[in-house]
């Protein structure tokens, strides 16, 4: 290690004290990431317990031009949080700003700091009978820090939207170590530039979020949730549409799943009890009613004996107690955890016009097929806001990693430029991180490049919040 190097450490321990800087075996832990696909060497890992000692460290990197990696709960799918191998990028883990600093009931918002759990933001506010809606398979580990850099979807974006808009206020610290204080809880503020929606999904390229205002809302009175089999991807959309006309904006949820992520499922978590038997497509909906358990009941019965009559559906099964519908969503979120049972996957996590999203899906399946004879393709997302992660696994008996290694880049272009056909998104909620950085510089809008490498200079001019992250 450089005299230099060992100078900057030895600043950082006087900072934060020698506990909260680890170094050597004691950093592995935060440099991999969750899909064990990005692993790197760190400088050192600091934890800082404060807003004010982070951005004291952002002046000393600065000072030192050391570069930083902002890092979260670590469950990012982008590689948007792990240093590279060069043993020179410092690690900022904002695990231990963990507070929750206020919950203003009547203004119906919450102020959390960044390195807060989802879950436990979740729970702060049900225990003031009040709802914060992101729910995220992750929600259990990853915080609220990198659901706002990544500008995080989750279970209830078609009601409630990203968490950009769950989101009314921040405290970011700069690349110079200053603090902007932004923690409004005001739903109506024209003054000037919104700085909020900057830093909102910049991936901690722009400056350190350290803690945020969020809205909350009133807990709906009861929720009703159903799995209904659909003989098609075009009945579901069908589906969608005629439970957005009778639910409005009490549809909360609406998650499509394929065939094979559910086999997955039965194959590995045979545990799980999957009520309905194999279909093409099954649809997870819920509904929540701010009036009352019968109202929601009748509401939701009348939706779906409506799908049966028109033919959308060809058979339901509801969930008939809290636990039962716990039970129904924990199949969808399991899905993941299945594939990565199966083996290394090439995943896509993409955004489509709903309407296309039929003539997506069957446009390239068969073209993979074509090319790729024999991969199984699991296919779920959140098909009320046209988010499909449309994931490619290897053909049976082939090795999953071999498979990755040596078709990603060629499936990756086949998928992005259908994906690109149908007027869609290469990313919809994981964000861009190392993983699709060169896709975005191949397929991005010249324009809006440049204005986010002017961006970048301009609140960034060293280049040492998260170098080589999404530009």
């Amino acid at each position: 290690m450089s005299s230099s190097n060992n100078d900057f450490l030895q600043a950082l321990r006087q900072l934060l004290g020698p506990a909260q800087v680890r170094v050597g075996a004691d950093a592995a832990a935060f440099e991999r990431d969750w899909r064990k696909r990005y692993t790197g060497r760190a400088l050192a890992v600091a934890r800082p317990g404060s807003t004010a000692e982070v951005a004291a460290l952002l002046r000393l990197c600065a000072a030192h031009q050391v570069a930083v990696v902002p890092q979260g709960g670590n469950t990012g799918l982008v590689g948007g949080s792990t240093p590279d191998d060069s043993g020179t990028q410092l690690l900022l883990s904002l695990a231990r700003l963990n507070r929750v600093r206020e919950i203003d009931a009547a203004n119906l918002t919450m102020t959390v700091e960044a390195g807060c759990v989802l879950q436990a933001v979740q729970e702060a506010a049900a225990a003031q009978g009040l709802l914060f809606p992101l729910s995220l398979a992750a929600e259990g580990s990853c915080t609220i820090g990198g659901n706002l850099a990544t500008n995080a979807g989750g279970t209830q974006v078609l009601c409630y939207g990203n968490t950009r808009e769950l989101c009314l206020g921040l405290e970011v610290v700069t690349a110079a170590g200053e603090v902007w204080n932004g923690l409004s809880g005001l739903r109506k503020n024209n003054t000037g530039y919104d700085l909020r929606n900057l830093f909102v999904g910049s991936e901690g390229t722009l400056g350190v979020i350290t803690a945020a205002t969020l809205k909350l809302y009133p807990q709906p009175l009861a929720r009703m949730t159903a799995l209904a089999a659909c003989d098609s991807l075009e009945a579901a959309v069908g589906l969608l549409s005629l439970a957005q006309a009778r639910a409005g904006s009490g549809l909360t949820g609406f998650e499509v799943m394929n065939a094979f992520s559910l086999s997955l499922v039965r194959r590995h978590f045979p545990q799980l009890v999957q009520p309905l038997p194999p279909s093409p497509w099954t649809v997870l909906l819920e509904l929540s009613d701010s009036e009352s358990e019968a109202h929601a009941r009748a509401l939701f019965e009348g939706l779906l004996e409506a799908a049966l009559e028109q033919g959308l559906i060809a058979d339901a099964a509801v969930a008939e107690s809290l636990e039962q519908s716990h039970a129904l969503w924990h199949l969808r979120e399991s899905i993941p955890l299945a594939q990565s049972e199966e083996g290394l996957n090439i995943k896509h996590d993409i955004a489509l016009p709903v309407s296309r999203i039929p003539a997506f899906v069957t446009h390239t399946d068969a073209a993979l097929q074509a090319a790729f004879p024999g991969v199984r393709l699991v296919d779920f997302g959140h098909l009320g806001d046209g988010n499909l992660h449309y994931n490619v696994q290897a053909p049976e008996g082939q090795d999953p990693a071999l498979f990755l290694r040596e078709r990603e880049a060629a499936v990756n272009a086949l998928v992005f430029d259908a994906v690109q056909a149908h007027g869609g998104s290469i990313s919809a909620e994981h964000g861009i991180g190392r993983l699709k950085r060169e896709e975005l510089a191949r397929r991005g809008d010249a324009t809006a490049l440049d204005l986010m490498r002017a961006i970048k200079k301009a609140l960034d001019p060293q280049g040492l919040l998260n170098p080589g992250r999404v530009l």
